[in-house]
C-alpha cells in the first residue's frame, strides 16, 4: 500500500464514529453457523473490529490485523463494549508472515484497496495460514460496482471476478462462489445497492 493511501486511510478512520459502523459484515455473519468455539481465527484489515469482534463474540480466538492505529483504537473499545476478548496487532497486511498452518478460519472482507499484485501476497498468505480443513470468508464487490459507486475502489484491476476467485482458490478442497447485487448498509463507508462476490472455501 502506497503512502498515500496509508495517509487516506489513517484520515478516514480518525474522523469521529465508526466509518462501516459497529455490526458485523452481513455476509460474514450469515455463516455464523459454520463457526466453532475456540477456533483460531485471523480477521485481515479489520479496521475498526467489527468483524473481529462479532467472530470474538462467538467464541473464537481472533488475531484482528490492521495498519491503522486509529482504526485499531477504535477497534479496543468496541471489543471492551461487548465484552469480548479480541487480540489486535497493528500489521501491514499486504507484507505480514501469514505463519503456516495456523488459523481455523480466515475472514477477509472488502479489502480490495489491494493492487493486483499487493493482493496476490495477501492470497497466498492466507493459503499458506490457513489450517488443512480450514474455512475462508472472503467478500468483495465484482467490477459493476463501479457503476453503483455505493462504496469500494475506483480501480477497476482491484474488484473480484468468479475467474480471478477460481484461479486463486480452485485448489481448496471446496469453493462456492456467489454473485449478487444487494442493498447494504454499513455505516458512512458502504451503503446502497452494490454488487458483490461471495466465497466460502475450504482448504
Amino acid at each position: 500500500m502506497s503512502q498515500a493511501e496509508r495517509d487516506r486511510w489513517q484520515e478516514r478512520y480518525s474522523a469521529p464514529g465508526y466509518l462501516f459502523g459497529t455490526e458485523p459484515n452481513a455476509f460474514l455473519k450469515s455463516q455464523a453457523h459454520r463457526l466453532r468455539k475456540g477456533q483460531k481465527a485471523l480477521a485481515i484489515a479489520d479496521g475498526e473490529g467489527r468483524n473481529g469482534v462479532f467472530l470474538a463474540e462467538q467464541g473464537l480466538d481472533v488475531l484482528s490485523i490492521d495498519f491503522s492505529q486509529a482504526a485499531q483504537e477504535k477497534a479496543r473499545k468496541l471489543a471492551k463494549e461487548r465484552g469480548a476478548t479480541l487480540r489486535i496487532e497493528q500489521a501491514d497486511v499486504i507484507n505480514w508472515p501469514y505463519p503456516a498452518d495456523t488459523f481455523d478460519v480466515v475472514a477477509a472482507i472488502f479489502f480490495q484497496f489491494a493492487t493486483p499484485d499487493e493482493r496476490e501476497k495477501i492470497f497466498t498468505g492466507i493459503k499458506r495460514t490457513l489450517k488443512k480443513g480450514g474455512l475462508l470468508l472472503l467478500e468483495g464487490y465484482t467490477p459493476k460496482q463501479l457503476e453503483y459507486k455505493t462504496g469500494g475502489p475506483s480501480k477497476i484491476e482491484n474488484l473480484y471476478t468468479r475467474e480471478l476467485l477460481e484461479k486463486a482458490f480452485g485448489d481448496f478442497s471446496s469453493l462456492d462462489i456467489c454473485e449478487y447485487d444487494a442493498e447494504i448498509h454499513e455505516g458512512a463507508g458502504h451503503g446502497g445497492m452494490s454488487t458483490l462476490i461471495d466465497v466460502v472455501a475450504v482448504k
